[in-house]
């Protein structure tokens, strides 16, 4: 059975030619994207250029999507299957894509997400009122220029008029997300610091750490974290990467619906703020407690029968 060329190779090493193959796939389909865009969005190199830096160009919202996508695909997803191909020689196997899960645990991986609401709201909260010492003012004005600025984009790409819209956010930001950083973090970064620290719980915080701070946004870096480490469980639990990709998936997709049905007025926009705004500590609690209960069960459930 072939291993894959680097199987032997230290966890280091491992790590260097991970990045290497990222960065390189990533400047790859970078180039390939600005070329494509150019007779797709009908535009001129410059001309493209100048629209992606001009956010008041009628094509930025459009050019953002594509390149978003580009970016999702050659940062994510093809450098996990290249790099899964030369350390386990079986991709799929080695990405833990091999296994399907039924479907009890995917009802219950979707109730964990959606009890958690209420209580990531409430850990966005308060990492947003976390203030730096006076020394590094500097730096926390930066970080809330990039946190404005990454809120713009984010809701910019929120923005759906049409339900195909909101099927198409739904590929770009919960779908194609989900299935990438997931087969990077988990089944590639987690997997290698798992191998390097001889600790597992180690290599999860690690690269839930590592998969916080590459999103750029101080201000949800607590609650991110935390969503990174359980997914790092949820695999480590079921063997299966398609619950942690479920569980991203969800989390991601009720953002989306969510702000749908709030720029059709037709929920209130307190829904987004749910176990964080004044008085809402019972929906934390209660969030708290309702997650606990079903992680418990997912947990005791994947470790009776296969997921």
């Amino acid at each position: 059975m072939h291993n894959g060329i680097f199987h032997n190779t230290g966890p280091f090493v491992k790590l260097i030619f991970t990045a290497f193959i990222v960065l390189s796939v990533f400047l790859i389909t970078l180039v390939g994207g600005l070329l494509l865009a150019m007779p797709l969005f009908g535009m001129g190199f410059m001309e493209l250029i100048d629209s992606l830096s001009n956010i008041a160009h009628p094509e930025y919202a459009r050019l953002l999507k594509y390149f978003q996508m580009i970016q999702s695909i050659g940062l994510f997803v093809i450098p996990s299957f290249i790099v899964a191909w030369f350390f386990g020689g079986n991709a799929l196997r080695y990405l833990y894509l091999d296994k399907s899960i039924r479907w009890r645990t995917v009802l219950l991986t979707t109730v964990i997400m959606l009890s958690a609401i209420p209580m990531v709201n409430l850990m966005a909260h308060l990492n947003a009122q976390i203030s730096l010492p006076e020394s590094m003012s500097s730096l926390e004005e930066w970080m809330q220029r990039s946190e404005e600025t990454a809120k713009r984009i984010t809701e910019m790409f929120l923005i759906a008029e049409t339900p195909a819209d909101l099927i198409f956010n739904l590929f770009l930001i919960a779908v194609i997300p989900a299935i990438g950083e997931e087969l990077l973090f988990r089944g590639i970064i987690q997997r290698l610091f798992s191998e390097w620290t001889r600790n597992k719980h180690a290599g999860i915080w690690i690269a839930a750490i590592i998969f916080s701070a590459i999103h750029l946004q101080f201000y949800g870096f607590i609650p991110r974290t935390i969503l990174g480490v359980l997914f790092g469980y949820m695999l480590v639990w079921s063997g299966r990467m398609w619950v942690p990709v479920l569980a991203h998936f969800v989390n991601n997709a009720t953002a989306v619906i969510v702000y749908y049905f709030i720029n059709k007025n037709q929920v209130s926009k307190s829904v987004e703020t749910i176990g964080a705004e004044r008085g809402d500590w019972v929906y934390a609690l209660l969030s708290l407690l309702f997650f606990t209960f079903f992680i418990i069960a997912f947990y005791l459930r994947v470790k009776r029968a296969p997921a």
